[in-house]
């Protein structure tokens, strides 16, 4: 018996590393700098940016034609491979789970959290929760308060942070 609960708990642990992206006001290009610069093989990358739900789509598609990595619009059951990236739908919240060693991804709706939806804490505490320290944690432009705590959450867990330069951001 102890020795199936021991394999089972091992054959759950995974080292797949995720990185996570809270973006607002000038985020867009932020986004787009980084992102033209990732090999096909960067760690899966997941992102919120504040943006109507008619525009997503577009942002992941225009992205995907000029980036190495795979961009697109993120949909409920999308598991995170290496050179992905996905980017929530407007007017959705994104979280991630994992099943045995794989994460994936669940859209919903639900109420605004921090004044947003899709919003960045929401994200963020998802991925405190279920990556812990595979994670790295990233704040750009123009977020005002959402992230904040989603942000020290991620820390708290042992992911890494990191916060774009007050001089480089737009808002």
């Amino acid at each position: 018996m102890l020795l199936t609960l021991l394999s089972y708990k091992t054959s759950q642990v995974t080292t797949q590393k995720i990185v996570a992206i809270g973006s607002s006001t000038g985020g867009t290009e932020a986004l787009k700098e980084v992102l033209v610069k990732l090999p096909a093989n960067s760690p899966s990358i997941i992102i919120v940016q504040h943006m109507p739900i008619s525009f997503t789509k577009q942002f992941a598609q225009t992205l995907n034609k000029i980036c190495e990595v795979e961009v697109k619009e993120a949909q409920s059951s999308d598991y995170l491979g290496v050179g992905q990236v996905f980017i929530a739908p407007g007017d959705k919240h994104m979280v991630l789970r994992k099943s045995g060693t794989k994460y994936y991804l669940e859209i919903g709706s639900g109420h605004k959290v921090s004044g947003h939806k899709p919003s960045v804490d929401v994200l963020f505490n998802s991925v405190a929760k279920v990556a812990g320290e595979n994670a790295i944690g990233v704040i750009l432009t123009g977020m005002r308060s959402d992230g904040a705590k989603g942000l020290l959450k991620l820390k708290q867990s042992g992911a890494k942070t990191l916060g774009q330069d007050e001089k480089t951001c737009v808002v």
